[in-house]
């Protein structure tokens, strides 16, 4: 019996290891299978993509280990189960092999510049264990795929070219927990069976054109902490549901069309911490329980049609540090309750109705760094507790009706940088401290009862950039200096101000206006005003100034408006005053001059109201109300030899013009060229190129090794002359892929003539190929150098390119458009001057064909796949943004918000200038801050979302011209934040 069993235990223990030996050489089987096919699978997606940067140069077929591949991370059994290749500057077509590795978990290829369409069976043939898939910041297009995939947790496609609807099978999709479909071109309502999704904690549908109501079954979605549906069409009310929606922190609905009144049920939020509802067309009162949401950190509700009173329950909202309630109607008193928020930082409450007095505690145990409570109707004196918190930068309090003096507090708050305190009722003296403030840049207290002597004081503002005192009752002497070298806007207009211009106010190097109007000022014009070279307005009207116009000022080089009338001035108009063409505006009226006016051509052209009340004669026709000047007699003989001469003169003149013109009609004929039995036609547009560049000189230059670069709408080959070393640049395209007018478009460009704009000097096709020459422009391109410019180099790029979009769009007929207005269009040259590349096809296609996606290009000309002037202003917009921040719309890192646009305006409206501007020009910060918040002003009112809410081209240039020149004024229209 024992024998038995005992050899049945050892028969029993044999078939075991027979097994165990069987299922080891079948899982090196499989493994050796399964490795294969990932091998496969892989090397079929790399083949489909473009590489520059060679991040996968070792994905081939002799590495032994695919888990050593670049971006590839395997789990212990060696299988795939992450590709991570953000960020590496991968393009071309997204391959759907990758979504057939059996054990793939993640797929992240975002911030890439992938194209074309998504695989339509991403979601049918995906692995079953795939949970995070993101492509977001790519250039995908097409529709969104439809399908399920039970195991995906996160879904991340924003900011792409995605269009269409949001499919109704998206609810399939049911253990979602993140969906980022923002930043796309997705039309059509949201659907319902979104809230199948019943573990989706994030949703953001964002930066569409998206229409209709928001469905109210979003409140069934039990598990959401965020959503953002801004930047919409969407319509009607909120809805109520959305007050069970007991998990969310952050609800952002910005700038829709909602209306209706705020539903009571936001306040059963209670874990929410960030409400921003701006933007919108809401009406009624807010809900009093609203401020009972205790972990609230930002509320921002402006830009609607609010009304009613702002309750002293807002004494809940413990937590809040930023309060945005501007631009609506709210009425009643300031809460005191404002004033026992330990943590706010931000708050604006300007353009309402609100009446009565600030708290008086505001400010004591607050810790505020920006306050605007301008354009109300606020009494009473301004409280010296606003800047106990020592951070208090930002103070705007104009047209309101505030009395009193200036707190004697403010004269030792340190950290005040803007104030802004125009348009009230001040009174009283300056304090002596007052005009010590070490940061501020911009100061304006016009239109007040101030009083008291100013030049009795030391001025010591090292800051000041922006000096505004106008239309009060300050009087005595001019101070000799205001302790500041970066001084560009002066006014005192509208003063009682006595004795003599100082010499002084010529050694600010800045100034760039000068407003000295309706003062006692005596005495003469002193001559070192024109040591300021970047003086553009001088107005000393109204004065009693005496002595003769100083013949120094028609030396200045930007001076554009003079205005010296109301004054005693004598003697005789200076004879080259008008000869800079800069001077466009000048009143001398009611003084003592006389003579005969200068023939410069401000004063051909000027009105008869501005040199009337003196003893001036003149000739032209438009100085009617002048009497002409008595003319000297000349000897006949004389003026018949000079007649003679002039005519002989013209007659060369004329025939040598006829000679050179003929000679280059000539030259820039179409020329026919037999190459290898092909016909080539060749035209040039300038005799240079005609004689410098053959035939062969363009055929030769389109070779492998000359490329340059590489784009959708062909290759780009750098070429040069044999004959004399002339370069040039050749863009191949085929001719069957271009339309019939394109050659007849390019002669038209080929005329274009602007120091900013890369010229196009040459055309060339044969019957299959085609080949447009441009001038070689030496130089890098802007994304190459940005890093490394300074403010003043930025500054001059910003203005060239501006330079350049009104002379395509307002100087040429027909206009023109730049097309595609990226960084990497932009070349810069030695000098730091921009030079812009058009976008051929721009000019020539009207359909989709052309259309080159780019995340530059505004939403409009997405959807409409049509380049405009107003698509240039956009892509100018974000060019401005990438200057002044270091951040484009390619990158990713903007905290909670989904584009740069929405993140510099909330930097813009909340944030201190250094926390946005690049890191490599924030040592300038303190030096240009007017000037660098009022180029992001201008920035996002390019950027607008209505393209008919765009600056032209022309107001473009003259807003930053102005604001690079005098700093003082904001772009009208946009409400980002108070006027400053």
């Amino acid at each position: 019996m024992m024998i038995k069993m005992e050899k049945r235990q050892h028969h029993q223990t044999r078939l075991i290891w027979c097994m165990l030996v069987f299922l080891f050489f079948f899982s090196i089987h499989t493994c050796a299978l399964d490795g294969s096919e990932e091998r496969q699978l892989l090397l079929s997606f790399k083949a489909s993509v473009n590489d520059p940067s060679h991040y996968l140069s070792n994905w081939n077929t002799s590495a032994n280990t695919l888990c050593n591949w670049h971006g590839i991370t395997c789990n212990d059994n060696n299988n795939i189960k992450a590709i991570e290749l953000t960020g590496r500057n991968i393009s071309g077509k997204l391959s759907s092999s990758i979504f057939h590795l059996s054990h793939i978990e993640t797929i992240d290829l975002s911030n890439n510049q992938l194209s074309g369409q998504l695989p339509k069976d991403m979601f049918i043939s995906g692995s079953n264990s795939l949970r995070r898939l993101n492509f977001s910041n790519n250039i995908l297009t097409s529709t969104l795929p439809q399908g399920s995939l039970t195991t995906l947790e996160v879904l991340d496609l924003s900011n792409n070219m995605i269009s269409g609807i949001i499919p109704n099978d998206v609810g399939l999709l049911s253990t979602l927990k993140f969906l980022d479909l923002g930043g796309n071109m997705l039309v059509g309502t949201i659907p319902s069976s979104i809230s199948n999704m019943s573990s989706l904690e994030y949703l953001t549908l964002a930066s569409n054109q998206l229409v209709g109501k928001i469905p109210t079954q979003l409140g069934q979605m039990k598990n959401l902490k965020w959503i953002y549906l801004g930047y919409n069409n969407l319509s009607g009310n909120i809805p109520e549901q959305i007050g069970n929606l007991f998990l969310l922190n952050h609800l952002n609905l910005v700038y829709n069309n909602l209306t209706g009144e705020i539903p009571i049920t936001i306040s059963n939020l209670t874990n929410l911490r960030y409400l921003f509802l701006y933007g919108n067309k809401l009406t009624g009162p807010v809900p009093q329980s609203l401020f009972s949401l205790e972990k609230l950190v930002s509320l921002d509700l402006s830009d609607n049609f609010l009304s009613g009173e702002i309750p002293e329950c807002v004494f809940n909202l413990q937590n809040v540090e930023i309060l945005h309630l501007f631009s609506n109607n709210f009425t009643g008193k300031i809460p005191k309750a404002l004033a026992s928020l330990p943590r706010l930082q931000v708050l604006q409450l300007w353009s309402n109705k609100f009446s009565g007095q600030i708290p008086k505690r505001l400010g004591n145990q607050n810790s505020l760094t920006v306050l605007d409570l301008s354009s109300n109707n606020l009494t009473g004196k301004i409280p010296d507790t606003l800047c106990d918190s020592g951070r208090l930068f930002k103070l705007i309090l104009f047209s309101n009706s505030l009395e009193g003096a200036i707190p004697l507090s403010l004269s030792s708050c340190k950290s005040l940088s803007r104030v802004r305190l125009q348009n009230n009722r001040l009174s009283g003296e300056l304090s002596a401290e007052f005009t010590k403030l070490p940061l501020v840049y911009f100061l304006d207290i016009s239109g007040n009862n101030l009083s008291g002597r100013i030049d009795n004081r030391k001025w010591d503002m090292p800051s000041l950039q922006m000096l505004n005192m106008a239309r009060n009752r300050f009087f005595g002497k001019l101070p000799e200096t205001f302790g500041s070298q970066k001084l560009e806007n002066l006014d005192l207009s509208e003063n009682w101000f006595s004795g003599s211009i100082l010499p002084s106010l010529g050694t600010f190097p800045e100034l760039m206006q000068l407003k000295l109007s309706h003062n006692e000022l005596s005495g003469p014009i002193p001559q070192q005003l024109s040591s300021c070279k970047k003086l553009v307005s001088l107005d000393l009207s109204h004065n009693r100034l005496t002595g003769t116009i100083p013949t120094s000022l028609s030396d200045m080089p930007v001076l554009g408006d003079l205005d010296l009338s109301e004054n005693q001035i004598s003697g005789e108009v200076p004879r080259n005053l008008g000869a800079k063409v800069s001077l466009v505006q000048v009143n001398i009226s009611h003084n003592k001059l006389h003579g005969i006016l200068p023939p410069t051509a401000v004063f051909l052209a000027i009105d008869a109201s501005a040199v009337d009340g003196n003893n001036l004669c003149g000739g032209s026709d438009t100085m009617s109300a002048l009497p002409p000047c008595k003319s000297v007699k000349r000897n006949p003989t004389w003026w018949f030899i000079v007649t003679c001469f002039l005519v002989a003169l013209l007659a060369f003149g004329v025939a040598s013009y006829l000679f050179v013109l003929l000679r280059r009609r000539k030259e820039l004929e179409v020329k026919s060229v037999e190459i290898k039995e092909r016909i080539w036609e060749l035209q040039f547009f300038e005799s240079k190129v005609s004689r410098s560049v053959t035939i062969h000189d363009i055929l030769s230059a389109a070779k492998e090794g000359n490329i340059i670069a590489k784009g959708k709408t062909g290759i780009s080959y750098k070429g040069e002359s044999v004959s004399n070393g002339m370069q040039f640049v050749v863009k191949e395209d085929s001719v069957k892929s271009l339309p019939p007018s394109f050659w007849s478009q390019m002669v038209e460009l080929g005329k274009l003539r602007h120091p900013n704009v890369i010229k196009l000097i040459g055309i060339c096709h044969s019957e299959d190929d085609a080949y447009v020459l441009f001038e070689y422009c030496e130089g890098k391109v802007l994304t190459q150098v940005m890093r490394d410019l300074s403010w003043d180099q930025r500054r001059k790029i910003a203005v060239g390119i501006a330079k350049a979009l009104r002379f395509l769009h307002c100087c040429c007929s027909p206009s023109l458009v730049a097309g595609c207005m990226s960084p990497e269009k932009v070349i810069v040259d030695a000098k730091g001057e921009p030079h812009i590349r058009l976008s051929l096809s721009a000019q020539v296609r009207t359909d989709s064909k052309g259309f080159i996606a780019s995340a530059y290009i505004a939403p409009d000309a997405k959807e409409s796949k049509v380049f405009t002037e107003k698509s240039d202003i956009y892509g100018f917009g974000l060019v401005l943004m990438e200057l002044l921040t270091g951040k484009g719309p390619t990158d990713t890192e903007f905290g909670a918000h989904q584009s740069v646009v929405e993140w510099a305006r909330y930097c813009y409206s909340d944030c201190h200038l250094d926390v946005w501007t690049d890191s490599m020009i924030r040592e300038h910060v303190s030096s240009n801050q007017n000037e660098i918040v009022e180029t992001m002003n201008l920035a996002l009112h390019c950027t607008a979302g209505d393209p008919t809410a765009r600056p032209c081209a022309n107001e473009l240039y003259k807003t930053l011209d102005s604001i690079l020149r005098t700093s003082s004024s904001c772009v009208p229209g946009l409400k980002v934040s108070s006027p400053f």
